[in-house]
């Protein structure tokens, strides 16, 4: 699918399925089986619906109106010290925004964005459309081969109007942001299994006892991934007060890995004759690994490290 195909191909799984099971609404497993069927399906489109209906679940859970279902939507939170957007509010809530914001995943594909900013010291979320006079997505900045479709530089607003969403300091404040971060995990696996189904159907299989120890050795870690995927999404249901940070930081750390070591063992099993010759398992494979970049790595694992260390029990069945 190319980039210019990509946007109408989101609509048009927003116009079958306007809206996902809420996370933390009794059906997070289902939320998550969607997005990692779409993950498997193309990369980059899981990448551009996973935000899109992670902005839905925020407007619900902030108070915030909900567009028509095809009218896609992003999330831009980071904020590098090099990129900053302050927001200018008025009375009513309504105001503007100036400066840049870094990261932009699909911005010349969507219709509006939530987007973090700042008002004097505090920290707002505001729903910005994209297709007004005062934004513009800087078409020079990205480069990249994996996730190459989804353009994801830096956008440029100059006194664009916006709308606040929520309380100050609420977008990461609420239990979502984590249940949220977490639905991240669900894609990484989807794609993980596409992979690993080239593997999987590779003929003469059970003659090639390398390859079918490296097909071992992934089902065995997709079972544990979809395994701890189910667990979380089930202590998410049953607490969806709780942000569940220790889980969330686990699972993707767990993912992370997962589709490393997937990406990796197709690799060995099948030298480089499936990253040469099969354009669609090649694009997949480029795409998860810029994906899962957006993992915190070691940092993560430093944190449930710290967390392990102060636990009164350690693990147990």
């Amino acid at each position: 699918m190319s980039a210019s195909a990509l946007g109408g191909a989101a609509r048009a799984v927003c116009r079958q399925d306007p809206d996902l099971p809420l996370p933390g609404r009794g059906a997070t497993r289902a939320r998550w089986r969607a997005l990692a069927a779409i993950a498997a399906r193309d990369v980059c489109l899981v990448k551009v619906l996973e935000a899109h209906y992670d902005a839905r679940a925020i407007l619900v859970e902030l108070g915030g109106a909900l567009p028509a279902p095809d009218r896609l939507l992003a999330v831009w939170a980071a904020e590098p010290p090099d990129a900053r957007l302050e927001f200018t509010q008025r009375a009513d809530g309504t105001g503007t925004v100036s400066g840049r914001k870094a990261w932009c995943s699909g911005a010349a594909l969507v219709d509006a964005a939530l987007v973090t900013a700042h008002a004097g010291d505090a920290r707002v979320l505001v729903c910005v459309d994209m297709r007004q006079p005062g934004v513009v997505p800087d078409g020079d900045d990205w480069h990249a081969v994996g996730m190459a479709r989804v353009h994801s530089g830096s956008v440029r607003f100059d006194d664009a109007p916006a709308v606040r969403i929520g309380d100050a300091g609420a977008y990461l404040a609420r239990p979502g942001f984590w249940h949220g971060g977490a639905g991240i995990a669900a894609c990484w696996f989807g794609a993980a299994t596409a992979i690993a189904e080239t593997l999987r159907r590779h003929p003469g299989l059970e003659h090639q006892a390398h390859a079918a120890a490296h097909l071992g050795a992934i089902d065995t870690a997709l079972h544990a991934a979809a395994a701890l995927l189910r667990e979380t999404a089930d202590a998410i249901d049953a607490q969806p007060d709780a942000p569940h940070v220790e889980a969330v930081m686990r699972v993707r750390s767990l993912l992370e890995r997962t589709a490393t070591d997937v990406i990796d063992r197709v690799g060995r099993a099948l030298g480089p004759g499936p990253l040469c010759a099969d354009a669609a398992h090649a694009q997949r494979c480029a795409d998860l690994a810029t994906f899962i970049r957006q993992s915190h790595a070691e940092r993560d694992w430093a944190a449930i490290g710290r967390a392990a260390g102060t636990r009164s029990v350690g693990w147990a069945l």
